[in-house]
């Protein structure tokens, strides 16, 4: 008998015929018998290659299905699952190629010699092979983190996780075996591999997979697919709705649409409400969930701007720097425990020690919560600035800049300042075809923040830069502002 059931072989048992994937690249489809058997057939073809319970498999490759057929073979083995992020430097995969020791490196033709490894083909070329399963504590998948503080630490997402996050998922989401996704975003990310995509597996339902985001393909399949649930980064909806076929295409079929990474701007929010399609913050990250709040469609608009609440199974605290709790509307950083936690960090004892010593996982972001039980993303604690003695919290700031006509995404960095100690920077990236000055950015706010938070410095550029997953490149932008201020 196996340790655990794996998930394809649950649905191919009970709902065989029913689809549970598309790849819309090559234009394959599976049911779940399909998907079951090339699992097995992938099993076999990793046992080849010497892959023994423990052992790490990679692969480096654009979305595709060998993504889920690898991913749910390792699960066959007790092997963990290693997505590389193909957008990095060749230097930095070279790290994480030696750190993680892979027993086999997977490359897609298309990334051909950027690390040595094996030529992935689309055929497994093996036999069928069924292996004795794992564990609920056994590492599935190891994700490195973005390595914004020094060098990037390899989460190892258990069995237990992401069982747990989809469960968490299924409660919040209301998920069903006849929903679908469309995933865009890069499965070696969490957002784009754990938000929706192994939920809605978990729970028999349908994954639409594409290599990449383009918006007018995403709307097509939105329709064509009769897709029911989306999630994606602000500047994905945003692009979306700017789309010429948005107002025309058939999105009836969508019934929610998650929003993570960055803070919803309301005239978003208000352009989907239009199309019947709840737009809704939630929040999490790659070692604990990552669906871990959730605000519900009917408290959008009255909490707006807020995360919403922890969802079933997902335990939070605010805690002062002294440990003690925070009161309400007071931001503190956000302590997170509970069975979606992740199993601490590959080879690096100090770390999971630091992060999850006391069971308690310590996020480094800030959050506060109000009367009613709603949170509220304040940024991350090296991102907060004090400002002539005042604390300013970046999200609050951009909520303000957002509300600007023109603006069409914004991040606010903090930089050292001789007189107040550190000041506001705002990157601003404006409309199409909005003719916006730094000038208009700073009279939209007047009486709007205090002086305090007001940035300094508004610089409006054509386009700003964004990370792997979408999010604004918050890192980057900093060293950039502080670079100018000290020029």
């Amino acid at each position: 008998m196996k340790a655990t059931s794996n998930w394809t072989e649950m649905h191919a048992r009970f709902r065989p015929g029913a689809e549970a994937f598309f790849d819309v690249a090559t234009g394959r489809r599976w049911d779940w018998a399909a998907l079951h058997h090339d699992t097995l057939r992938w099993a076999g073809r990793l046992r080849s290659e010497g892959v023994q319970p423990g052992d790490r498999v990679a692969l480096l490759a654009p979305n595709c299905a060998e993504h889920l057929l690898l991913m749910f073979a390792c699960a066959e083995i007790g092997a963990t699952f290693f997505p590389m992020n193909w957008r990095l430097a060749d230097p930095e995969l070279a790290w994480q190629v030696g750190h993680a020791a892979p027993k086999v490196v997977f490359v897609d033709p298309e990334f051909a010699g950027r690390v040595p490894g094996v030529a992935l083909q689309h055929d497994a070329g093996a036999d069928a092979w069924e292996g004795p399963g794992s564990r609920l504590g056994d590492p599935w998948v190891l994700m490195y983190t973005s390595g914004s503080t020094g060098r990037p630490k390899g989460a190892l997402l258990t069995h237990q996780q992401l069982h747990w996050n989809a469960v968490n998922t299924q409660l919040a989401c209301d998920l069903v075996d006849h929903d679908s996704t469309l995933t865009f975003t890069p499965l070696f990310h969490t957002g784009g591999l754990n938000s929706l995509t192994s939920p809605v597996l978990w729970r028999g339902g349908r994954v639409v997979l594409t290599r990449g985001f383009d918006a007018g393909e995403a709307l097509r399949l939105l329709a064509a697919e009769r897709v029911s649930l989306l999630m994606g980064v602000p500047t994905i909806f945003q692009m979306l709705a700017d789309h010429p076929a948005f107002d025309a295409t058939d999105l009836s079929s969508v019934r929610d649409a998650l929003v993570g990474g960055a803070a919803l701007p309301m005239p978003l929010l208000v352009r989907y409400r239009e199309r019947r399609i709840p737009l809704r913050q939630g929040f999490g990250l790659t070692e604990v969930g990552p669906n871990c709040f959730s605000l519900p469609p009917a408290d959008i608009e009255r909490k707006s701007g807020s995360v919403g609440m922890p969802i079933p199974h997902v335990a939070a605290r605010l805690v002062r720097p002294d440990g003690t709790a925070c009161g309400v509307d007071e931001p503190g950083e956000l302590w997170l425990g509970g069975p979606a936690v992740c199993g601490g960090y590959l080879d690096d004892a100090a770390a999971t020690e630091k992060a999850m010593g006391d069971g308690w996982f310590r996020t480094g972001d800030l959050l506060s919560r109000d009367a009613d039980g709603f949170y509220y993303v304040r940024g991350r604690i090296k991102e907060m600035y004090i400002s002539g003695g005042e604390n300013v919290y970046p999200p609050e700031v951009e909520a303000a800049i957002f509300a600007v006509p023109g603006v069409a995404q914004v991040a606010v960095v903090g930089v050292p300042d001789a007189r107040w100690g550190e000041v506001g920077f705002a990157w601003v990236e404006a409309q199409p075809g909005a003719a916006l000055s730094p000038a208009d950015v700073l009279e939209g706010l007047a009486g709007r923040l205090a002086k305090f938070k007001v940035p300094k410095v508004v610089r409006v550029v054509p386009e700003l830069p964004k990370t792997a997953s979408g999010k604004l490149d918050r890192v980057g932008l900093r060293a950039q502002a502080v670079a100018e201020v000290s020029s």
